[in-house]
Parts: C-alpha cells; structure tokens; sequence
C-alpha cells in the first residue's frame, strides 16, 4: 500500500480546517487555445483572419498565434472551470457567426497542407509592435519552417489565491521572506515537480498520434510511422506527436538546459540566450535592406521563442520584457504548455481535465520538491520522450530516482496521492468535482485503449479513416454541438464592441510611433538586456547552483 509522503501528509493535515473555514479560495485559472482555420476539404484556410472577429494585435480574447489562419482564444482569469469553458465556448460561437464556409479544426497536428508556404504568416499591422511580430515569426519560419507552427495545443494558465500563499508562508515558517519571493521559490518547486511527472499528462491526454502526409517536407517517412489510408502516418504506440520530435522540439535551445531550479537561473539563462549569437542563424542573416529575415541572429530571437511544457509567468508592463517582469516581481501564474487539442471535446478540453490538471498542480506544489541535478534532468527528458512515443506499450517502463518502474505503478503511486489532495480541494466546492476526476481518469492507468490517443487511433482505424477526414468530421460536429446552445446578447454585444475598439486601438498604435522600426528595436533589445533588481532570498532558501545547468 503507498503511504503519504511526510511533507504531503503533514502539509494536508495542517490545511483541512483552513479549508473547511474557508479561509483561502480556489484556484484560478485562464485558458488559452489555438485552432486551425480550414476549408470544407480540410485544407488549411489561404483567407485572411476576419475583420468581423476584430484586430489580431489588440483585441484581448480573439487573435492568431503564428499564422493568420492559427485561431488563438484566451478567456479571463476564473475560478470556477465552468466559467472559463463557457466563455470559450462563446468565443467560439462568435467565431462560427463569422466564417463562411470554414471550420475550426479539432486536433493539435494540422490539416492538409501545401508547402510551407501554405501556411500564412500573421500580419498584425504597419506598427512598430506588430511589424516586430510578423518579423519574429518570419524568423521562426526561417529557423524552423513554417509547417511546424502550423500545430495547435491549449495553454493552460493557473494561479495560486493570495491568501493560499500567505497560509502556506506562515506553515512553512518563512516569515522571514516577502511574499514575492517565497510565491516565486515555491512556484519553481511546483515547476521542478511539474517536470518530474509531465508524463502523466501527455499519456492521459496526448491526443495526436496521426497526421496528415502534408505535414512532411518529403517522401521519406520517420521511423515510428505507418501510412494508414490513402494519405495518413499513424504512429501505433504513441500520446502526442505534437510533442515528439516531429513538433515543438530543437536541438539548438537544447543546450540551454534549462531545469527550473532558480528564479534568477531561469532569468539569466534566457537573457543569455537572447543575447548570444548563433552560427547558423547568422547565416541566415538579419536584414537586407528593408526585407527583414529574423529579429537577430541570437539563439532566442526574443524570450517567447524557448519551448517548454511550463513556464513561469508574470503580467509584464509595457516597457519590460517577460523576464524583466518576473525577475522584478517575482512568478504571478504559471502556463502548462504540454496539453494537446482533445478532438472528443468540442471545446478541446473539458472540465475533468480541469479538474485533473488542477489537482495535479496542487500536489506538485504542495509534494516535496528537490533541486534538479544533471542526471536527474537528462533521465526527465527520456521519461517524456518514451510517454511521447510509445506512451500505450503495456509494460512501459521510466525512470524513478534512478531506477526503473512501469508508468502504470508510478501513475498508480500518483494518483493515491492525487485523491488526498482531491478531498481538500474538494473542501471548497459543491459535491466532490475534484475526486470524481481522479475516479473517471484512474481506469486509463490499466487501459491504454481508454485514452484519447487510443481513441482517436481507433476511430481512424475501424473506418479506414483519414486523419484529416475524420477533423472535418469531428470540426462538422463540434460546430453543430456549439450551436445548440446560442450565444448570449450579453456575450455577443460585449464580443461585438471588443471589434470596433480593437480596432481603434490598433489605429491608436498606428498613428503614435514617432521611431522608425529599426530604432524601435534597438531600443528594445537594449532595455531587454538590463536586469531588474531582485529581491535578496534568505540563504536557506538558496541552495548552491555549482554543478546545476544554467
């Protein structure tokens, strides 16, 4: 039987009647999620992002990602999950009010693609801004093609309640600490347990295990792929392609090891990187003339560019970059980033996930957290790797502490412990949401085929499906399901006003640059290299960084 460890134990017994007396709220939490554009063919739509949905540089809930036919969706910050689905579900419905004759795909890897000119770069304007935004995702498409932006996920964005922090401050017996930097040392512990056991995420929901034969540059197939139909590469084993080698993955920020051991290790890492130049990305050159390639020739082009499964984060103001936001204030939230579309769900997740993820994120938080060591980091990396590739092997084995254990004991091991913290999340809801999650999602464990991978895999196989026939399908029906349900006139009207003013805004930005793009750049790289001054953390609290990868 698994028993508690000392801190969890002690640490949920110290928090129930702080929960029963309702003496800290829930968690809160914003979502983000990108959708393809497409066409009745499933072919990656070649129209521009509608007028009608507003302007893609300012409006706060409706713009693009990297291209202009990559929807991207961010709610407010909620603390009930249904809230937050609802208002993504109206996003939606407005979105469809707007399309003519084109759907929003279902899945993380894209639809039929043409080249990689087929997938259109975002336009965002004559601005200073967003003339830096379509330069930087020109870069990406010189650096790493434009097909491998063309993938969509769902970020999901969690904070903590204040007064949540403060109790675990005065448990903790870290008076001593501002508020700032004891939140930021515990976010990274949460981070660093976060790596530790991301597996279990990408094997409950990974939900890509095929992809259109568009999506490669050539003929040659991959290892690990099969043709299935008439223009489809399945990979039988595997949770989510889109986190495999074949998606969000380089070799050159490999090297900037970045484990999650420090605020001020993960800051100065990253403002290295966006300062240090890169061989080949000076091949490619910087500007010739007015035609710009890439922002700089560095090995980040500017901090969004680093791929993570998590990131700590802080609303920055408008003269800092995210980095300069955290180092001066410390984490705010922090941006799961391993999550695939779940094409079974018409709003690419629904609330058991939130529910899962939620209480996944406070056992991290709240488990005991060690600093990550070389080895520790390289063995995280191959747990992922294996969960990514072959995920649903019966027997699958990872690496725990140094030695080897199935992923079905290890998530057994995981989820004891997540029902206990279930039951004091629980403390502040209606009915038991929290451990009713655990109870739907604990069978996948010993069932591989109940998984969306599985799922998906298995619907393209029974019908001798192609990947991108059955999106359409799936797109057809999502859209049918959305409308069923019609849009408020409150929502509408607010969504509708969002447009005009949007666009005024972008207008705004248009008409106030005085410098011309170079001198707006050079002046932010400039302030982009300053530090900001971080408050000093108690020695306790800051373990020696000799030997940790910066």
């Amino acid at each position: 039987m698994f028993i508690l460890s000392t801190k969890l134990s002690s640490l949920l017994e110290r928090l129930r009647g702080p929960a029963a007396a309702r003496r800290f709220g829930r968690l809160r939490r914003g979502i983000e999620k990108e959708g393809l554009r497409v066409n009745q063919n499933g072919d990656i739509a070649a129209t521009p992002h509608p007028l009608s949905l507003g302007s893609k540089l300012t409006h706060p809930h409706i713009t693009t990602d990297y291209s202009e036919a990559l929807l991207e969706y961010i709610t407010p910050v909620y603390n009930r999950p249904d809230e937050a689905l609802e208002f993504l579900a109206d996003l939606h419905r407005f979105t469809y009010k707007h399309l003519d004759g084109e759907w929003i795909w279902p899945g993380s890897m894209p639809s039929r693609l043409n080249g990689n000119d087929s997938v259109p770069i975002a336009d965002y304007g004559s601005s200073n801004v967003g003339t830096m935004k379509y330069v930087y995702r020109k870069g990406l498409d010189a650096r790493y093609g434009r097909i491998m932006q063309s993938i969509a996920g769902v970020h999901y964005n969690v904070s903590v309640p204040d007064d949540l922090w403060h109790l675990l401050k005065t448990l903790d017996e870290c008076e001593d600490m501002s508020l700032d930097d004891y939140r930021s040392a515990r976010y990274f512990d949460l981070i660093r347990n976060f790596r530790r056991h991301s597996w279990l995420l990408l094997y409950l929901f990974g939900a890509s295990p095929a992809v259109d034969q568009s999506f490669l540059s050539d003929d040659r197939i991959p290892e690990g792929l099969q043709p299935h139909a008439r223009r489809t590469l399945l990979s039988p084993l595997a949770t989510s392609l889109r986190m495999s080698d074949l998606g969000y993955q380089n070799k050159v920020q490999d090297q900037l090891k970045i484990c999650f051991n420090s605020l001020s290790n993960y800051v100065n890492t990253l403002r290295n990187a966006i300062s240090t130049s890169w061989p080949d990305y000076e091949a490619i050159g910087v500007r010739e003339g007015n035609d710009w390639r890439q922002l700089n020739a560095n090995i980040l082009q500017i901090e969004n560019e680093y791929y993570s499964d998590i990131r700590p984060k802080r609303v920055a103001r408008h003269d800092e970059t995210p980095s300069q936001a955290l180092e001066a204030r410390g984490v705010e939230y922090i941006e799961v980033r391993c999550l695939d579309i779940n094409p079974f769900a018409p709003l690419g997740l629904d609330a058991v996930e939130i529910r899962f993820v939620d209480t996944f994120l406070m056992w991290c938080l709240l488990s005991e957290s060690p600093w990550i060591s070389d080895q520790e980091c390289d063995h995280l990396d191959d747990n992922r790797r294996l969960v990514v590739e072959q995920g649903r092997k019966v027997g699958l084995e990872l690496v725990d502490r140094g030695g080897r254990r199935s992923l079905s004991d290890w998530g057994q091991d995981i989820f004891a412990q997540l029902r206990e913290v279930a039951v004091l999340l629980d403390q502040l809801e209606e009915g038991n949401p929290h451990a009713s999650a655990i109870e739907e999602l604990q069978p996948l464990l010993k069932d591989p085929s109940l998984t969306p991978s599985a799922r998906l895999m298995a619907r393209l196989q029974e019908r001798d499906e192609d990947f991108s026939d059955a999106m359409v399908a799936m797109a057809q029906e999502q859209a049918k399901s959305l409308a069923e349900t019609p849009l408020s006139k409150t929502r509408e009207t607010m969504l509708a006003q969002l447009v005009e003013t949007s666009h005024n805004q972008q207008r705004e930005i248009e008409e106030a640059d005085s410098s011309s793009f170079p001198e707006f750049l050079a002046d932010y790289f400039e302030r982009a290299r300053q530090s900001r001054v971080l408050s000093p953390m108690r020695p306790a609290e800051a373990p020696k960084e000799t030997g940790e990868r910066r």
